[in-house]
């Protein structure tokens, strides 16, 4: 088994436990700078996972939970072939490619017609039930809205989880 850089893993800690992802620099360098930038400085403490579809993704890292909150710094697409599977992490966007900001989503299922749409900026290595275990949209909710949903507790990078 191979040990992670501290330095390109994330914790984030949720109600059922903690997330361990491994970030990918080498396939989106800006988005994992900017994720790294974003939890050292507290932004997704206390962010809900405000949109969860059963079998497809679990969504957070929007300031407002209403789907249309960011932190303001756009970032330019860093699209890959690399597939969207189980545990891969991918940062949530517009219709406009070079839209994606702060909002984040876990795949919780393979997703492959999302791969070179979307960029992939890291992949669970640990807590995977953790993800599984977040609420819920009600079923046939289609916008996969979650009424009371759980929040972010803390998101860090590992290097600094003595901090």
């Amino acid at each position: 088994m191979t040990v992670t850089d501290p330095e390109n893993l994330l914790y984030l800690d949720v109600p059922a436990g903690r997330i361990s992802i491994r970030l990918r620099p080498d396939l989106a360098p800006a988005h994992v700078a900017r994720i790294k930038e974003l939890a050292r400085e507290g932004f997704y403490d206390g962010t809900p996972f405000h949109r969860v579809i059963d079998g497809f993704m679990a969504q957070g890292g929007d300031p407002t939970g209403t789907g249309t909150g960011g932190s303001g710094r756009k970032l330019s697409a860093e699209f890959t072939r690399t597939p969207f599977q189980r545990g891969t992490c991918g940062m949530a966007r517009t219709q406009d490619p070079d839209s994606a900001d702060c909002q984040f989503f876990i795949c919780l299922a393979d997703a492959d017609f999302l791969t070179g749409q979307y960029t992939v900026w890291g992949e669970v290595e640990d807590g995977m039930a953790a993800v599984d275990a977040l609420k819920k949209a009600p079923a046939g909710r289609q916008s996969g809205l979650v009424d009371d949903p759980d929040k972010l507790i803390r998101a860090q990078v590992a290097a600094d989880a003595g901090t």
